[in-house]
């Protein structure tokens, strides 16, 4: 099979590779559409250190199954399906609890690091557990469904959280995660949603999904945020960027009590401002990955309650990842989500 395959830092050659066969209780998908993720940006290039040479990377994809192995049940060739990108064990304490997202054995596809080797989804074809696996609603394309691990991700930290109709949640950056937040966020029906970013692009985007207010990150960030709340400050705030400021901005915009739901982790440590964190009893919260919100954001998409179409920059073929990944490397103007088509 045709894969893209990383054969060294920042290069990728698109080229031949065995085609895997699914094992006990596996599937085959044909990839049909595989979105590159940030975290992929980060990887080709070393930076994260969690894609080593030589790796077939991709965890975001969508695609038809093509085989079935021994012992498989609820499918059949030729459904559409997308997949968990972490394969969990069900055998830790984690698992047994329901908490898949924090599986003692898990891994993401797409990864190579000392201890864990994993090959992705940027191929023609891919072998996961049916227990991953999930179908496509009829109406949602390939290239929409390829996005639908970041929208579960936004349902997963908005389910991890008790929202009610009038509270007023902030939004920390506007990229693609940004987004996803603001999508699910007004689906939900939150009370008010507020947009942080200091791209101008983005601030669009955000405006386009519903964000009730928009500020500039680059200002007084927590007094514009008071003022749209009467003083008192957000019950909520998500924090996507992963950034010193936006932090610091976090934990000064929302009222003695509220939260902090941190999402962004590209920066290993970072400073909190710890006598507010404790005066104010702020709570501050991680959330990561997804325990079972697949089906939920699938239910989104095919209702038409949310759309992923705009993050979505190009679709092009997987050939010509190379040229993309070097874009979205260089931080070009305007880019959110490209997806490779295969």
């Amino acid at each position: 099979m045709k894969a893209l395959l990383l054969t060294e830092r920042s290069k990728f050659a698109y080229t031949d590779v065995p085609t895997p066969e699914p094992g006990e209780g596996e599937i085959q998908i044909r990839i049909k559409a595989v979105s590159i993720c940030g975290s992929d940006v980060h990887g080709y290039d070393g930076t994260s250190g969690r894609r080593e040479p030589e790796l077939i990377i991709g965890h975001e994809a969508a695609g038809v199954i093509a085989k079935l192995g021994p012992g498989v049940t609820g499918f059949r060739e030729g459904e559409p399906v997308v997949f968990n990108s972490v394969r969990y064990c069900r055998d830790c304490w984690y698992c047994g609890h329901g908490l898949e997202n924090l599986c003692d054995n898990g891994c993401c596809y797409g990864i190579r690091t000392e201890s864990q080797r994993l090959d992705g989804a940027m191929a023609e074809y891919l072998c996961v557990p049916a227990y991953l696996c999930y179908h496509i609603p009829e109406d949602v394309p390939f290239e929409s469904a390829a996005l639908i691990e970041p929208l579960a991700i936004a349902v997963h930290v908005v389910n991890g959280v008790q929202i009610k109709l009038n509270d007023t949640a902030v939004v920390f950056g506007a990229g693609v995660m940004g987004l996803m937040m603001l999508k699910v966020l007004k689906a939900t029906g939150c009370g008010k949603v507020l947009s942080v970013e200091v791209d101008p692009f983005k601030k669009e985007m955000a405006r386009k999904n519903g964000a009730d207010a928009i500020i500039d990150g680059r200002e007084d960030v927590s007094a514009q945020i008071r003022e749209l709340t009467g003083g008192l400050g957000a019950e909520f705030a998500i924090e996507t960027a992963s950034l010193k400021a936006t932090i610091h901005n976090a934990f000064h915009s929302v009222r003695k009590g509220g939260t902090v739901i941190q999402v962004g982790n590209i920066s290993p440590t970072v400073e909190v401002p710890l006598q507010l964190l404790v005066n104010n009893e702020i709570h501050w919260i991680g959330r990561y990955g997804t325990y079972d919100e697949y089906e939920s954001a699938l239910a989104l998409l095919s209702s038409g309650r949310v759309s992923v179409n705009d993050c979505i920059s190009a679709a092009v073929p997987l050939q010509d990842g190379q040229v993309w990944f070097d874009r979205l490397h260089a931080a070009e103007p305007g880019l959110l989500k490209i997806v490779l088509l295969s």
